[in-house]
């Protein structure tokens, strides 16, 4: 039977489907995703699906996908939610539990002020409302990471709700038409983390490290107004630009500090929604993408051949490229949610609300803190187009590489070249290196100076393009030389005698009569050949720019002057 194939056919909204021959699947007779995951070092079926679905067929028919986000922050402070214990990434297991984490009885919860304050100013940096009231709430499950067996969350009344989240994505063939879409904040909310689950195959053992326990989180809930991983990716990533801007997380994925989760359903347009999948813990925004995108493809293939699907908890394995699931949720998990007895209420004031005589060390400003917001991702990327005439998508790509936006502004500080050979160089030569050997902007063997240096010496026509692109390639070594050092020791100088040019290219037209013809015919490749023919013979140290205008100038010369006594003479004989 014909299976159908996904190919996405409106960007941001719109699925079709194309059909290719194979087996087909109904209801349940094998695993949720098996069919899909293929073997490793094997091509996988979803690659082929993709690929097939490059052509749409007739008779496809059209999807509309819906993904909503859970994500979760972990709030840069020096102790946890409601101890005293600190949080320091990879300490020793168990090193960093206090009483209260590990739930002996008799210990009680302590709020934490810089996490209110955290929570409080991401609010309003996402333009949440900012509730004066909020509660805390326990949350019942049972896992060994989690001693009392139960979550101190918010779930009745969070510190901010409904807000929203501005994002950018490059369209277009060259990826150069930037559009904004905005995702809605349905809530934050503050919350314990859990301990962490280590599972040792070797010894068949399970182990629990509570270091991470009680460390507190901000729950960050998007509205399902996405409809890819593209989409997902590029919000979860200018949230976690926000966060490190405001300073109220670090937001680094690959240490667990920002962890999401995904919810996931396909319909017909004009149709109810589906029924939703959730992928868990996806902890980089490639994962992300790539899980969200299987995920739509996965449902959309069991839809069209007749199966149903499962309200289901899923996670995704990279090293296959597709979710598998993780536990059955149509029994709905009943978590039983109670007030924390412990906690009263959470009270916030602005300045209208706030009492005469209160304590600034017992009580939180509003608006004291909304002044205190430092400048956002998106008002930097405004400035860097006013500022260097930048096109607004080297602006985000400037924000989203970590480190790239710094490393460009040290250079624009030492040196003297127009902001937009710098942007062309730092976007293209320089991050491109990075890319191919897969580094880091922070080991990068390039350094801002170094690079500064290369482009003053191309501003003040020193060495030609051509020699300043063989000379990064010599400071990429890391040889401990400077671009002075490596122009004198490759002997890569422009030739700064203008006389001595001028005669090499009246010699260049006279060897090449046939070439300075085609070129007073008006054949833009003639002057380019005479042109490499200069730079040929001067060992490319001539600039182009200038050996186009003397070439231009003796062509004129000649126009005027009529052609040489050699040409003259040879007319006369014939």
């Amino acid at each position: 039977m014909a299976a159908p194939i996904l190919r996405w056919c409106c960007p941001g909204r719109r699925w079709a489907l194309a059909s290719i021959d194979r087996g087909s699947r109904h209801g349940r007779g094998a695993p949720p995703g098996s069919w899909f995951c293929g073997k490793r070092g094997q091509r996988s079926v979803v690659q082929k699906l993709l690929s097939a679905a490059q052509k749409l067929r007739k008779g496809e028919r059209e999807w509309t996908a819906v993904v909503g986000l859970e994500i979760h922050a972990q709030i840069s402070s020096n102790s946890k939610l409601f101890s005293a214990s600190k949080v320091h990434f990879a300490a020793p297991p168990n090193s960093l539990v206090s009483f209260f984490d590990a739930s002996l009885p008799g210990t009680l919860p302590v709020l934490n002020r810089r996490c209110v304050e955290a929570a409080v100013m991401t609010g309003l940096a996402l333009n949440c409302h900012i509730n004066k009231k909020s509660l805390f709430d326990r949350k019942h499950y049972f896992y060994a990471d989690l001693p009392a067996g139960y979550q101190i969350t918010q779930q009745r009344l969070p510190i901010a709700v409904n807000g929203s989240l501005v994002y950018s994505v490059c369209a277009g063939k060259k990826q150069n038409q930037v559009i904004s879409k905005t995702v809605r904040i349905k809530q934050i909310q503050l919350e314990q983390d859990s301990g962490k689950t280590l599972h040792d195959d070797l010894r068949s053992q399970t182990l629990i490290d509570l270091n991470r326990a009680g460390v507190g989180l901000l729950e960050v809930v998007l509205e399902p107004d996405m409809s890819c991983g593209e989409e997902a990716a590029t919000a979860v990533r200018e949230l976690q630009l926000i966060l490190q801007a405001l300073g109220t997380s670090q937001a680094n994925m690959a240490e667990g500090q920002l962890r999401v989760d995904a919810n996931i359903s396909v319909h017909h347009p004009g149709e109810p929604l589906g029924v939703r999948t959730e992928v868990k813990n996806l902890n980089s925004a490639r994962f992300l993408a790539k899980a969200i995108d299987y995920e739509i493809q996965r449902q959309i293939n069991e839809l069209e051949n007749g199966g149903e699907i499962l309200n289901e908890t899923r996670s995704f394995d990279y090293k296959l490229g597709c979710t598998v699931p993780m536990r059955d949720k149509e029994g709905k998990q009943d978590y039983r949610f109670i007030p924390e007895p412990n906690l009263p209420p959470l009270v916030l004031y602005d300045s209208a609300s706030l009492p005469a005589n209160a304590d600034p060390q017992q009580v939180i400003n509003i608006d004291q803190i909304r002044e205190q917001l430092p400048e956002l991702p998106s008002v930097t990327r405004e400035k860097l187009v006013q500022q260097y005439g930048m096109l607004p998508e080297h602006s985000l790509t400037l924000l989203n590489e970590v480190g790239l936006l710094e490393f460009f502004q040290n250079v624009i500080k030492e040196t003297r070249a127009e902001p937009k050979k710098v942007t062309s160089w730092v976007l293209n030569t320089f991050l491109g290196f990075l890319k191919q050997q897969n580094l880091a902007v922070s080991e990068s063997p390039v350094t801002p100076s170094a690079l500064a240096e290369l482009l003053n010496l191309l501003d003040r026509k020193a060495i030609s393009s051509a020699a300043a692109k063989q000379v990064f390639e010599e400071l990429w070594r890391n040889e401990g030389k400077t671009p002075a050092q490596i122009v004198s020791e490759k002997q890569l100088e422009l030739m700064q005698d203008q006389e001595a040019l001028e005669q090499l290219c009246h010699a260049m037209m006279e060897e090449h009569p046939q070439v300075v013809m085609d070129m007073k015919k008006g054949n833009p490749r003639a002057i380019n050949k005479l042109i490499g023919l200069v730079r040929k013979a001067t060992v490319n140290r001539a600039d182009p720019t200038v050996i186009k205008e003397i070439l231009e100038k003796q062509l004129s010369s000649r126009s005027v002057s009529g052609p040489s006594d050699g040409h003259r003479s040879g007319a006369c004989e014939t």
